[in-house]
């Protein structure tokens, strides 16, 4: 087993690489960016580097420098997390030929999956069903339409080195086509520096359903069950669960089987997903194959009872996967609930902003992936998820009850965020039945309520005690990574009186 590895990114996804890390005894290395000297992964890690101005090109995403790093503090191995650096080819080669492991797939298998349009040639050449549509991107307008025309409005435009959302359209009409293709292609240059799109038939109202797989080097791969991930904004997850419900055990296992299959054909090592779309018969096609630890992994540990971080470190390292096949069966059913730093009211408009109430809940059957404390800010410059709230049960219900319960519990106050939102999708009849597709979030019709004279009053006496306590205590030391603000009046009894006023959400 190594015996340091540097954590290749930040935030809760960090924290969460160094826990693991710390329960097989490795030592951590993190990197940061300036914005982020007083971060919690920062003083987690055993040992922590500056790498740059706080924008993520002159930061996370220089892979010398995170080499450097690695080669200063006698790191053995990069973990990079999700996001960053995770599913770049050329940051996996540059590893290699340092002599640093990364704990990931190979340059190839990334190479195969990241570009869509040969990752949908790759896995068709392995029998596996993908939406009907190109395998190669389109240039010319005449070959746009005749293609679009053949599969069948609508259509789904793609970037072919996209993701998150990115570069995506649908297309309901030829009318549109044209402009709608031009806009995806200009998203689509801009957020990944290659305005290759591709067309897919627009499957109507379908459930997004992924696959966990996991290969060794000893010729292991199994399917870790799968997730429903249905529950989006944007083409952006909010709620996943696992297992599935309403699948039948025949669908569930086919889909692992093609999921293996589509792993096996680019020689596939560690942990990787398998994302499907999936009709109302439940015909499943293969959409993409994401090459790295999805975020939504936690739901998976705890349906499973597996911890799929470890896993990778044990993998990585040459050994076999810790799990077979037989094994894996979902002990509970868990739900993943995604806190953003943002405004459902709003379009979804990031809310960035200090952090002065976060009290995560707490108790049997639930578990917060955070990487922020009561006093943190909330950055405008990454992602603006906060947390993940996972939750148990013995069936699905009691899982919706736990979430409902931790939910009420949650405390958050100096962002605008969607806690509201998720509430109201566990509400929703729709997905109290567990039938429900892409489209749940649009139909539900949220409407957040408006905020009591008490809470705005609240509100505004916590941001001025945060602001007073913040200038008369700037921060605490914390060694080279500096400190974060304090919040001695975080636990008074001002404090505690003003929170019996009401819920602070």
């Amino acid at each position: 087993m190594f015996k340091r590895i540097l954590i290749a990114n930040r935030g809760e996804i960090a924290c969460r690489v160094i826990r693991a890390c710390r329960a097989l005894g490795i030592e951590t290395v993190a990197v940061y960016s300036e914005a982020d000297a007083r971060a919690l992964h920062v003083r987690m890690a055993d040992q922590a580097f500056c790498i740059g101005p706080p924008p993520s090109r002159e930061s996370y995403l220089v892979g010398e420098k995170i080499l450097e790093v690695a080669r200063r503090s006698g790191a053995e191995a990069i973990h990079p997390g999700y996001g960053f650096l995770s599913e770049n080819a050329e940051f996996r080669r540059a590893c290699d030929a340092a002599g640093v492991v990364f704990i990931g797939p190979g340059a190839e298998a990334m190479r195969l999956m990241g570009e869509k349009t040969l990752a949908r040639r790759t896995v068709t050449a392995a029998g596996v069903p993908v939406v009907p549509g190109t395998t190669e991107p389109l240039t010319e307008t005449a070959r746009l339409l005749s293609v679009a025309a053949e599969v069948g409005y609508p259509v789904m435009l793609k970037a072919a080195a996209g993701g998150g959302g990115k570069g995506m359209r649908i297309v309901t009409s030829e009318a549109e086509l044209v402009r709608a293709f031009e806009a995806a292609q200009r998203e689509a240059r801009s957020s990944f520096g290659d305005d290759a799109v591709y067309v897919e038939k627009a499957i109507v109202g379908p459930r997004h359903i992924e696959v966990q797989v996991f290969c060794d080097r000893h010729g292991h791969a199994v399917y870790v069950g799968d997730r429903e991930c249905s529950v989006q904004r944007r083409h952006q997850k909010v709620i996943e669960e696992a297992p599935a419900p309403n699948l039948s055990d025949a669908t569930r296992r086919a889909m692992g089987e093609m999921a293996c299959r589509a792993a096996r054909a680019v020689g596939y090592e560690g942990a990787g997903t398998v994302e499907c779309l999936v009709d109302a018969h439940e015909n499943f096609y293969f959409l993409e194959m994401n090459t790295r630890l999805q975020v939504e992994h936690c739901v998976t540990e705890e349906a499973f009872g597996v911890d799929l971080v470890r896993a990778q470190l044990i993998v990585a390292a040459g050994g076999e996967l810790p799990f077979s096949q037989e094994a894996l069966v979902p002990h509970k059913a868990a739900i993943e609930l995604r806190l953003y730093a943002e405004d459902p009211a709003e379009n979804y408009r990031p809310s960035p902003g200090p952090l002065h109430v976060y009290r995560p809940p707490r108790g049997p059957g639930v578990r917060v992936d955070d990487g922020v404390v009561e006093g943190d800010v909330v950055s405008s410059l990454y992602d603006p998820m906060v947390a993940k709230l996972i939750v148990s049960g013995a069936t699905r219900e009691d899982a919706i009850r736990q979430a409902r319960a931790a939910i009420a519990e949650y405390r958050v106050h100096g962002i605008k965020h969607n806690l509201e939102l998720l509430g109201a999708v566990l509400d929703a009849p729709a997905f109290i039945a567990g039938r429900y597709t892409t489209e749940l979030l649009s139909q539900i019709g949220f409407r957040p309520r408006e905020a009591s004279d008490e809470e705005r009053d609240l509100a505004r006496v916590m941001a001025a005690l945060a602001a007073e306590e913040t200038a008369l205590h700037p921060v605490e030391g914390e060694g080279a990574a500096g400190g974060r603000a304090r919040s001695a009046w975080a636990d008074d009894g001002l404090r505690r009186a003003l929170m019996g006023l009401g819920g602070i959400g």
